[in-house]
C-alpha cells in the first residue's frame, strides 16, 4: 500500500532502507526527497519521446513503447547499483504523482522478493509539505540572529556553536553563496526548490524548546529566496552584533576567500562589478591592489568603503545585543559560542 506522508518530521521514522527517485535527471536535479537516489526508469530523451507519441500520435503505443523503455532500465538498474541488496532490503520508491513510473518499478522490485512500497502523491505530496511548512506555517523555534559586519566571522561562530550542542542553521552552506558580490562558490548554487528542501529538513529536526542560531542575512542569498516562514522569524529574532579589530576582520576574510585570492581573473572581475557603485577610479585602485599582491590594504579599503557603509544602512541602529571580540581566533569564537549558548538557552 502507498505510504502517505503526513509531515516532514515523518520521513526519518519511515522503516525503509533506502529512498528510491526513478525521475528523469533533470526532474532529480532540481529537486528531491534528501538522501534519496536517482535511479531513473526513463531518461530525460526518453521521458519527452514518449510524452510526445503520447500526445501527438497514439496513447497506446506511447504505453508500450514506455513499458519497454522502463523494463530495460529497471534491468540496468538491478545488475548495476541495486545488485548488492539482499533479501531484505526495503526501498521506498517515488516520482513526479507516485503513478505509472514508481509503480512500475515497484512491481518489478516486488516480484524479485523485495519489500518496496511507493509515495502517495509522489514528489507532489511531498512538494506540498515543504511548502506548508516554508511558506503557510510559523518558524518552530526562538531565533537568535548573529550579526556584524563583513568579516566578523559569523560563520565561524555559527560552526563553534553547532560543535558544543547549540541549534544551527547555516544558511550560506545551504545556498552555497558567501552572501556578497565575491559570495559565489566552486560548483554553484542549488535550484530555490534544492534549498527549500535542504531547509526544510533541518528545520523539521529542530527542538521547538530550544533556540536555533542563524547568521543574519537578507531575504536573498545570491539567487536564492529566503522563504517567507524564516524570514519573518529572523525579522522578529533576538541580535546579537559581533564586532572585531579591523586587523582581525581583514585576516578572517583573506583565509575566508581563498579561493578568490587563487584565481586573479575571477577577483578582477568581480572588482570589475562594483564600478556602478563606486566608480572607475576607485575600482582601478582595487584592481592595482589586487595586481600588485596587496591584498591587506585591498580587503581593508573593500570593508571601508564598500562593506561597512552598506552594512550600517541595511542593519540600521535596531536593537541588538553588542559583544564585541578582541579577535577571531578558535579559541576565542569557541568560548563565545559557550557564552551565547549560556545566555540565550
Amino acid at each position: 500500500m502507498p505510504v502517505t506522508l503526513d509531515s516532514l518530521g515523518a520521513l526519518a521514522a519511515l522503516p525503509f532502507d533506502e529512498i528510491i527517485d526513478v525521475r528523469a535527471p533533470s526532474e532529480f536535479a532540481e529537486d528531491h526527497i534528501p538522501g534519496a537516489i536517482n535511479l531513473p526508469v526513463l531518461s530525460d530523451s526518453e521521458r519527452a519521446r514518449v510524452g510526445t507519441i503520447y500526445v501527438q500520435e497514439d496513447k497506446f503505443l506511447a504505453r508500450k513503447i514506455g513499458a519497454a523503455l522502463v523494463a530495460r532500465n529497471a534491468a540496468a538498474h538491478i545488475e548495476g547499483p541495486l545488485a548488492d541488496r539482499g533479501g531484505g532490503w526495503r526501498p521506498l520508491v517515488y516520482c513526479w504523482r507516485g503513478g505509472q513510473r514508481s509503480g512500475s518499478f515497484t512491481v518489478i522490485l516486488k516480484q524479485i522478493g523485495w519489500q518496496a512500497d511507493t509515495v502517495a502523491g509522489g514528489y507532489r505530496s511531498y512538494r506540498r509539505l515543504v511548502a506548508d511548512m516554508l511558506y503557510e506555517q510559523d518558524f518552530p523555534a526562538r531565533v537568535v540572529l548573529i550579526d556584524g559586519g563583513t568579516g566578523t566571522a559569523k560563520t565561524r561562530l555559527l560552526a563553534h556553536i553547532a560543535a558544543q550542542g547549540g541549534q544551527v542553521l547555516d544558511l550560506e552552506e545551504m545556498a552555497a553563496h558567501r552572501g556578497s558580490v565575491f559570495g559565489p562558490v566552486a560548483g554553484g548554487q542549488p535550484p530555490q526548490k534544492a534549498f527549500e528542501s535542504t531547509l526544510a529538513a533541518q528545520i523539521a529536526a529542530l527542538d521547538s524548546a530550544r533556540p536555533v542560531y542563524v547568521e543574519a542575512e537578507s531575504t536573498r542569498i545570491g539567487r536564492i529566496n529566503l522563504p517567507p516562514a524564516l524570514a519573518r522569524a529572523m525579522k522578529a529574532a533576538e541580535v546579537v552584533r559581533i564586532t572585531a579589530p579591523m586587523t582581525a576582520r581583514v585576516r578572517h576574510l583573506i583565509s575566508d576567500y581563498a579561493d578568490l585570492v587563487a584565481d586573479p581573473d575571477t577577483l578582477d572581475a568581480i572588482l570589475g562589478r562594483l564600478v556602478r557603485y563606486h566608480g572607475h577610479d576607485q575600482v582601478a585602485e582595487w584592481r592595482a591592489l589586487a595586481a600588485s599582491g596587496d591584498l591587506a590594504r585591498l580587503v581593508e579599503s573593500l570593508i571601508v568603503t564598500h562593506y561597512d557603509p552598506r552594512y550600517t544602512r541595511i542593519a540600521g541602529p535596531g536593537q541588538a545585543a553588542p559583544l564585541s571580540l578582541p579577535d577571531l581566533e578558535e579559541a576565542t569564537l569557541a568560548t563565545t559560542a559557550q557564552r551565547l549558548i549560556a545566555d540565550h538557552g
